[in-house]
């Protein structure tokens, strides 16, 4: 069972593993150090706790394990912006999917009207993520492909 979490402190070394190898490839960062993945768990607390919260992180939990990590970002008009990343052993088994479907639910329970999401044309697998989300292409603009889903529709839950 995929489910979305909080992060903790006790995260650390999860998040180090998952922003790491290929996962980071096409993200535009390096890998993370383990000083940044500890700073990184106590800001994200930080912005949890926010009023109002500007950005959403939670973690990809797959019976236990810490896979991956899902944000949401909040953006003018009611618009979300998701961006999601997983551990690369864990690739190809419906997590990303799975919490991007539930996501999309948290998202219209918050008061979400639209979300957008994008990706590096060289990573089509991200693409069918979030098509199988219930995500529509766009095209590519900036040189990363288009996604957006309004939320007045019920979300894809498959």
């Amino acid at each position: 069972m995929t489910g979305l979490r909080p992060l903790t402190a006790a995260d650390a070394p999860a998040i180090r593993r998952i922003y790491s190898g290929a996962a980071v490839s096409y993200l535009g960062r390096p890998e993370m150090t383990e000083q940044e993945a500890e700073r990184y768990v106590v800001e994200v607390a930080k912005w949890a706790a926010a009023d109002p919260v500007a950005q959403y992180i939670l973690g990809v939990d797959a019976a236990g394990d810490l896979v991956g990590v899902v944000k949401l970002g909040r953006r003018p008009n009611a618009h979300g912006r998701v961006s999601y990343v997983l551990r690369q052993d864990t690739w190809g088994h419906g997590y990303a999917t799975a919490a991007v479907q539930q996501l999309i639910t948290f998202a219209a329970a918050a008061g979400f009207d639209s979300l957008g999401a994008k990706h590096d044309p060289g990573n089509p697998a991200s693409g069918r993520v979030l098509t199988k989300a219930g995500f529509r292409c766009l095209g590519v603009y900036g040189g990363m492909v288009e996604y957006r889903l309004a939320l007045t529709a019920t979300p894809v839950t498959a």
